[in-house]
C-alpha cells in the first residue's frame, strides 16, 4: 500500500515558518540540511506513539503560491484540541483565514488558512456536537 509518511512545506523564510508551526502546533525541528543538500529541517509533529507523521520545511525552490490560486498539491490538515485557541494562535502568529471554520455535523469543526508562507492547511477539532 502506498500509505503517506511524510510530508514537505515549501518555505520562503524558514525561521519566520518554523516559528509559526511550532507556536500554533508545538512542533519542534532538526537541521537535516546537510542530507538534503538546501535549507531543510525535519518537523517532529508528535509523540511516536501516537498516530500521525511527521514531515519536514523545505527551502521553496519557484515562485510562492499567488492568493485565489487553486490548490496544485496536497492540503495536510492538523488535529487540534481547541479549535478557537488555535484559530487564534494562527491570526496572531500572521496566518490568514480561507476558509472559515464550518461543522463537519455530529463530527468536527473544521476550517482552513493560509501560513505565513502562502500555503494552505487546515485544521480539525473532533466534536461530536458540531453542527
Amino acid at each position: 500500500m502506498g500509505r503517506l509518511i511524510h510530508f514537505e512545506i515549501h518555505v520562503d523564510d524558514m525561521e519566520r515558518a518554523k516559528k509559526f508551526y511550532g507556536e500554533v502546533f508545538g512542533w519542534t525541528f532538526e537541521d537535516w540540511s546537510d542530507y538534503a543538500g538546501m535549507p531543510y529541517w525535519g518537523a517532529v509533529t508528535g509523540d511516536a506513539n501516537e498516530p500521525g507523521i511527521n514531515g519536514a520545511l523545505m527551502q521553496r525552490q519557484g515562485a510562492s503560491p499567488q492568493p485565489g490560486q487553486a490548490v496544485n498539491g496536497y492540503a495536510c490538515t492538523m488535529g487540534v484540541g481547541d479549535y478557537n485557541v488555535t484559530e487564534a494562535k494562527i491570526l496572531q502568529l500572521g496566518g490568514q483565514v480561507a476558509m472559515p471554520k464550518y461543522a463537519l455535523p455530529g463530527m468536527a469543526w473544521q476550517g482552513y488558512y493560509m501560513d505565513t508562507e502562502g500555503n494552505l492547511f487546515g485544521i480539525h477539532q473532533p466534536d461530536e456536537h458540531a453542527k
